[in-house]
Parts: C-alpha cells; sequence; structure tokens
C-alpha cells in the first residue's frame, strides 16, 4: 500500500477541491491519505476537529462505527484526519495529549533549534516531525539527535510539493535541507509527503522515488517512505488511540463454521498422536539416562562379543594378574 500522509487542508478550502485531489491522488496509487492542518502556538483549550471526515479510515487504522461515518468509495481513497503543530517553544505545548486524542495523527513542525531538539527527544505525543525545508535553519541537522528520534519511532517528513513553490531561494532551501536530513538519518525513519494544495501538485510514486534518488536518498529507501514507513506511523497511532495504554490491542478473529468438521477430526487426531508422543518420550527419556555404548557391533564381534551388540567381558591386564598371583604366594608362605 502506498500513503501520502499531508494533503493540506484549511477551513477556506472547498470541499470539492479537497475531492479533486484525493481523486487524483487514487489514481496514482495511493490507498491511504492524510487531510492535514497545520496551528500554531499557543493550542487553545476548546479543541474541535473540523476536518471532513470523506471517507473512512483504512483497516489498519479502525476506529468505532457511526452513524456519520461515510461508505467507502471505489474513487477516492482512505483517508486519515491529522493535525500538525507548530513549535518553538516546548513549554507552550502542555495540551498535546488533548490534541492528540480528537484527531489520527499528530505531527510537529520546529522552527527553533530548541523546539526541533524538543521534537527529537522529548516530545512522545508525536509521531511526526514535519520540516518547513524552505526556510533557512540557523542549526544543522546532526545525527545525534536525528537518530535518537528515529530509534524512539518518530519519522521525519519530507513534502516534495514545498520545492515545486515559492521562490529560487526557497527552492535552494529545500535541496539543500533534504541532503542534509537524508545524511543525518542515513535514509532511515523517513516518510514522503506530498503537502499538496491542488491536484498538480501530487506527483506519481516511481517519480518521487527518482526525485528523492537525486537528492541523495536510494530506491529501496525511497520505497519504504512511501510504504512501510507511513503504514508504521499509522498504525502505531491507531494501537495509541484504540488499546489499553497504547500497548495491548484486541484483535478480531473469523468464528468457527458450524458445518466445517475438518478441525475436529484434526483435534482427535492430534488427541491421539499425542499419546504416541508422550509414549515416544517417555521412551526417549529413559534412552537419555543410559550411557552411550563406545564402538559398533562389528567392532564388539571381532573383539569376541555376539551378533547383539554387547561388548564383551573385560580381559584381566598383565598388572593386575602378577598383582593377584604376588598377593596369593604371599598368603601361602604365610600358612
Amino acid at each position: 500500500m502506498l500513503y501520502d500522509l499531508n494533503i493540506s487542508w484549511s477551513p477556506s478550502t472547498k470541499i470539492a477541491d479537497l475531492e479533486k485531489i484525493l481523486r487524483f491522488s487514487s489514481s496514482l496509487g495511493y490507498d491511504v491519505v492524510a487531510i492535514n492542518h497545520t496551528i500554531g502556538a499557543p493550542i487553545p483549550s476548546q479543541i474541535v476537529n473540523s476536518i471532513p471526515q470523506l471517507t473512512p479510515p483504512p483497516k489498519s487504522h479502525p476506529q468505532p462505527q457511526s452513524s456519520n461515518t461515510p461508505s467507502p468509495s471505489s474513487s477516492l481513497p482512505a483517508t486519515l484526519r491529522r493535525v500538525t503543530v507548530l513549535v518553538a517553544d516546548p513549554a507552550t505545548n502542555h495540551r498535546l495529549p488533548a490534541l492528540a486524542a480528537a484527531y489520527d495523527i499528530l505531527a510537529v513542525r520546529p522552527t527553533t533549534e530548541k523546539g526541533f531538539q524538543a521534537a527529537c527527544t522529548s516530545i512522545t505525543e508525536a509521531s511526526l516531525i514535519s520540516l518547513d525545508l524552505t526556510a533557512f535553519f540557523p542549526f544543522h541537522f546532526r545525527p545525534k539527535p536525528v537518530m535518537a528520534a528515529v530509534n524512539r519511532g518518530v519519522r521525519f517528513e519530507i513534502c516534495y510539493a514545498q520545492a515545486l513553490t515559492g521562490d529560487a531561494r526557497a527552492r535552494a532551501n529545500f535541496i539543500a535541507n533534504t541532503i542534509s536530513l537524508v545524511r543525518a538519518s542515513k535514509g532511515r525513519g523517513l516518510v514522503v509527503s506530498s503537502e499538496a494544495r491542488a491536484p498538480l501538485s501530487v506527483r506519481a510514486p516511481a517519480d518521487v522515488i527518482n526525485l528523492m534518488a537525486v537528492w541523495g536518498l536510494a530506491t529501496e529507501r525511497g520505497t519504504e517512505a512511501l510504504g512501510v514507513n507511513p503504514r508504521g506511523v499509522v498504525v502505531n497511532e491507531g494501537i495509541k488511540r484504540r488499546g489499553f495504554r497504547g500497548v495491548i490491542d484486541i484483535v478480531e478473529t473469523p468464528g468457527k463454521d458450524a458445518n466445517d468438521t475438518s478441525g475436529e477430526r484434526t483435534d482427535e487426531g492430534n488427541a491421539g498422536e499425542g499419546k504416541d508422543t508422550t509414549r515416544k518420550d517417555k521412551v526417549s527419556g529413559a534412552d537419555k539416562n543410559q550411557v552411550p555404548v563406545i564402538g559398533s557391533k562389528r567392532k564388539d564381534k571381532a573383539d569376541g562379543g555376539d551378533d547383539t551388540g554387547k561388548s564383551p567381558q573385560q580381559t584381566m591386564s598383565k598388572r593386575q594378574a602378577k598383582k593377584m598371583r604376588i598377593a596369593s604366594m604371599n598368603a601361602a608362605s604365610q600358612s
């Protein structure tokens, strides 16, 4: 499955325009997309998720069914609702847990070095670090904080539509920041999204992989950035909201068919085999307690043994015979 976890949305976006982007994404082969709403600090006390739910979420991110849940559409991909928070000072983001509960995916976009360090090491509610790579950062992407975030399960997002808009200076910053991020992360833990505001800003998966290869990301890593890595984000976020303390989850299994008797026969056969297995285990356990015999049947027979494989009686050595003869002579002399 292919994922695009960033389709830009704002309260002024029309539903018809959003459907055009989703329909075009589906035609390019994307199976799951996330509609993203970017907000700044401070986070309001009353959190309302106003992103429209056009299609149901994917199976890997189930939600309780309600009367407002739309029916699946063949022309539109499965959609998730995501929020991205601008982080400059980590102390002002104390409402992140409540914000994460209202949306399917929570991402942070640090704008300062302090916010970047906090996003990599201490912010636990976010699963994505989305950077505005067209901006000039007064700090470098160092491998230590970047790999610390990757080891925690946090993914870095690269939005290629940022390179299609803006002036020449913004595109130069985007290319330089992308190369620096790929070098610091060694190509691991990356998620490539579009951040498209129009249908023409979305690119086909093969074009995206080739474009990222130009900027230093290997083809295998580029494929993971469109499939494996974003799927891990979606599944982990679903478990956080659905499972007990984000660890234990209940998975439904198909029920047993009443007309199917093959399972009972198999169980009976396994029960019968279990008895024989127990008997064999006892025999093998007894054999384990025996001391192994060194030598083969042929060698034992050559030494004087029989065909049963039993070794012959051990003969007396010359030294022992001499000692016994001396002992008998001493006993005779004393008598």
